[in-house]
């Protein structure tokens, strides 16, 4: 690991603790509705390594977007061990991580997501030099940088 990479790990490790503490204090269904603990195999080591990450739940399944794409190192994890352990809200669960890369379908995702909370994505998009309403075309370009996961309960 690079000099630079230590320090931008740390922030991102930083970044997640207060929402880590929260569900630790049992204070998960406070935070719940925005953000859930997902808890993968590390790819190399095989240790329990815990993100949290923002999702949506759509027909039971829970969606969630990878901003880094294929170099997070949660999905990373998630190809190498598909099992995952979720807690979300007051709830455990676990379940099977299908990656998905394709622009298509995570273009589905982002529209969703611009739908239910159009200022929080529409700020992203504007981040990325897209306008806060894009159209289908702008977001399957986008979307081809990104990944994301979709995760079913299992049994």
């Amino acid at each position: 690991m690079s000099r630079l990479q230590r320090p931008r790990r740390f922030l991102w490790k930083l970044i997640g603790l207060p929402s880590r503490l929260l569900y630790g204090l049992g204070l998960g269904p406070l935070i719940g509705r925005w953000v859930l603990l997902l808890i993968t195999a590390g790819r190399k080591s095989g240790q329990p390594r815990t993100t949290p990450l923002q999702y949506e739940e759509v027909d039971g399944a829970i969606y969630i977007g990878a901003a880094r794409g294929r170099k997070a190192d949660w999905f990373r994890n998630i190809v190498a061990h598909p099992q995952v352990e979720v807690r979300v809200k007051s709830h455990r669960f676990q379940g099977i991580a299908e990656p998905v890369t394709d622009p298509v379908r995570i273009a589905d995702f982002l529209a969703l997501r611009l739908q239910r909370h159009p200022r929080m994505v529409g700020a992203i998009l504007r981040s990325a030099d897209l306008p806060s309403a894009p159209d289908r075309a702008q977001l399957e370009k986008y979307a081809a940088g990104l990944a994301m996961v979709v995760i079913r309960p299992c049994g």
